[in-house]
């Protein structure tokens, strides 16, 4: 049987994405709305009638869209692993996979074409792309594309049956495992007659670095260097990665290009009875609950929210699965994210607050570090501070020797989601505004990370339940 599978890490760059997965995320079409899930198989609609038993991986943070003639069909039948490309600028190479191909069978400049690929590298720098012939001219053709130099880099792929079952016999041999394995990074390198083992002692862009990592990889690499790998080249394709909130929110309000090849609305099965000049141009909200008096900045995505009376939204902000509550104005270029959790036996709610353009990433080896770690565009000390907070009360989950955004314990636990909204947006504001906010005495603060391992995930979806209801009994009666 075929199976389609999603893989993802933690959404450090999307974490509204964190605690359902961003093969969940919103996508402003349909009534009721769509998830990226069901954008995702509307796309590959025709892939299972072409392909035989086996396994097709897609990443829930992108999406593809060709276009190829009539008489050309996308097959999936071929032994061991068969991928899709895209011509793209060498800059995005940097930050996907790259297929090295061999130049001598690549004959035609027709849509599509199947070839065998030599290598693949994965997020190579532009100088390694050119090393290992990856770099490829644009000659006239049917190319989306307009830059001089290109690469063909990686969306979704397949593995045939035989293969997929070797893999599953090497995990039983392995048991279970102790360390991360990227469906990209370590099964495609592996693959094409000039692989090479160097990949497998390279942690560059490993989440965490896990005792037993490089023997795992090793032995991956062993079973898979000889089977084959053929490149579907999709020549007149876009690729539009939405893996990022700065993404999330450029795609969704301002990308014409994307919005009117997949028809995406401003507002998408919402209940609300704005004017037009009253949300501004180039917003976006999706499954949310709307008084008539809100505003919503351009540049803002709102989702699965309730919005009271008079509540303003910045520009160029997102806030998701969040009460608020009347007359509340939150500043743009902010991410607000609520949670519920089950804390110390108890229900509670969290409401996560980051600038869009922090990096929950970056990481400094010891609290003592602070400012290395920007909030709000501001030195995180500061930020303590102005919430009369002692940079070595701080604390940090997980691992000690990893102090980051994602893992400071900065975020209050309330007894209900309008009080856990308003007490971070004070928070916000006082940083912001270099004034000062005081926590209630006794009050937990947890991370980011911590948010996730103590999610109530049943409460978050009943909320969810609450907009559908609502939202539907609206539209039949308006």
């Amino acid at each position: 049987m075929d199976k389609i599978f999603s893989h993802g890490g933690f959404s450090q760059r999307l974490p509204s994405a964190s605690a359902l997965g961003k093969i969940f995320s919103a996508m402003p079409l349909g009534d009721p709305l769509y998830q990226m899930l069901e954008l995702k198989l509307a796309i590959y609609v025709d892939f299972p009638c072409e392909m035989k038993p086996g396994l097709l991986v897609t990443c829930a943070d992108d999406i593809e869209l060709y276009s190829i003639a009539e008489d050309e069909i996308v097959r999936f039948n071929k032994p061991g692993f068969t991928a899709l490309a895209h011509p793209s600028p060498l800059s995005i190479g940097t930050t996907h996979g790259v297929f090295v191909l061999d130049s001598h069978k690549k004959s035609t400049n027709s849509e599509m074409e199947t070839i065998s690929c030599l290598r693949f590298l994965h997020k190579p720098s532009i100088d390694k792309m050119r090393n290992c012939g990856a770099v490829l001219k644009r000659q006239s053709g049917c190319f989306s594309l307009s830059d001089p130099e290109f690469v063909y880099t990686d969306s979704t792929y397949y593995v045939d049956f035989n293969t997929a079952k070797s893999l599953l016999n090497v995990l039983k041999e392995l048991g279970t495992l102790d360390c991360e394995i990227d469906a990209y990074g370590d099964f495609l390198q592996a693959l094409g007659p000039k692989a090479t083992m160097d990949y497998t002692n390279n942690t560059a862009n490993v989440t965490t670095k896990e005792r037993g990592l490089v023997e795992v990889r090793q032995k991956i690499f062993h079973l898979l260097h000889e089977t084959p790998l053929n490149v579907i080249l999709l020549n007149n394709s876009k690729f539009y990665h939405i893996g990022t909130t700065s993404e999330y929110l450029f795609h969704l309000t301002e990308d014409v290009a994307l919005r009117s090849e997949l028809g995406l609305m401003s507002s998408a099965f919402s209940g609300h009875m704005n004017k037009p000049s009253e949300r501004a141009f180039g917003s976006c909200v999706m499954y949310s609950v709307l008084d008539s008096s809100c505003s919503v900045g351009s540049g803002s995505v709102v989702e699965y929210c309730r919005l009271g009376a008079g509540v303003t939204i910045g520009e160029g902000s997102l806030i998701s699965s969040c009460w608020v509550r009347l007359g509340l104005s939150v500043p743009g270029r902010v991410f607000m994210h609520s949670l519920c959790v089950n804390h110390l036996g108890q229900t509670g709610f969290v409401t996560v607050v980051f600038g869009i353009s922090d990096n929950l990433k970056h990481s400094v080896k010891a609290s003592a570090n602070l400012e290395g770690l920007k909030l709000f565009g501001l030195c995180l000390a500061e930020c303590l501070s102005h919430w009369e907070t002692e940079n070595e009360v701080l604390r940090f989950s997980g691992d000690p020797s990893s102090c980051s955004l994602w893992n400071a314990c900065l975020f209050p636990v309330c007894t209900d989601q309008q009080s856990s909204f308003l007490m971070s947006l004070e928070m916000l504001q006082a940083a912001m505004q270099g004034s000062t906010f005081t926590l209630p005495k006794e009050t937990k603060l947890i991370s980011m990370q911590e948010s996730l391992q103590f999610k109530n995930l049943e409460e978050m979806l009943a909320f969810r339940m609450g907009l559908y209801n609502d939202i539907t009994q609206r539209n039949l009666n308006s």
